[in-house]
């Protein structure tokens, strides 16, 4: 299937509920949104998506919606159809319909600023944000791996998205060898802004971490190690 996404912000035609809400797409496997309570139409606004990681839900990312209130952004967080993303097991399939209608319905919702659109994702879910992310290089403005395992190359990427890679050093689950030695080496060498952060840890996305990377995506100046 091809990783392609047809959904882009525009002129919203409903009204977004305030905080947090259900999509309303799935059944058992769904997903939330989470509008801050400054949102206006007449403003547009970044969008931060988020990806879980295996075996996990969008209820992985509970710190995120006061992260999203106090920086005035939109979060979305789908749920995969199974219990890790098609991507992240070797090809694109039902997840990429599923992430283009909840981006669908975010965007009726939501004045989003076509400017400041993320995709992140942790794990299985980093594999597939830098999978899909790179396919849609247009609508992304910025990609954020956590602990990613690798990338999926389904034809040419599009686009030059920024992208956020970071990685812990004691990650037991997926080496820190796979960002360190070949993602974040093979994304420089074509050319694509990459900033990297590896800490003391393991398969885990500190808090320190997660706002480092939301300082990078709003273009605030970030201190590396």
């Amino acid at each position: 299937m091809s990783p392609r996404l047809s959904a882009r912000p525009g002129t919203p035609t409903a009204a977004p509920t305030l905080g947090l809400s259900r999509l309303g797409l799935g059944s058992d496997r769904d997903g939330l949104l989470y509008v801050p309570q400054s949102y206006s139409p007449d403003t547009p606004v970044p969008l931060f998506v988020g990806l879980h990681g295996f075996g996990q839900s969008s209820a992985y990312w509970a710190s995120y919606p006061d992260r999203a209130e106090s920086r005035g952004m939109v979060f979305l967080a789908p749920d995969s159809r199974g219990q890790t993303w098609d991507a992240a097991e070797g090809a694109f399939g039902a997840d990429v319909e599923f992430v283009n209608r909840a981006l669908s319905y975010t965007f009726e919702r939501c004045r989003i600023d076509p400017g400041r659109v993320a995709l992140g994702g942790f794990s299985d879910g980093a594999t597939c944000a830098l999978s899909l992310g790179l396919a849609n290089g247009e609508l992304f403005t910025h990609v954020v791996a956590y602990s990613p395992g690798f990338i999926l190359s389904a034809g040419s990427f599009v686009g030059w998205p920024k992208i956020f890679v970071s990685h812990g050093t004691l990650d037991p689950v997926i080496p820190v060898g796979n960002s360190r030695d070949k993602i974040v080496p093979y994304l420089q060498g074509a050319g694509y802004s990459v900033v990297y952060q590896e800490f003391e840890g393991g398969h885990a996305v500190p808090s320190e971490i997660s706002d480092t990377a939301l300082d990078w995506f709003f273009g605030n100046d970030v201190t590396l190690p």
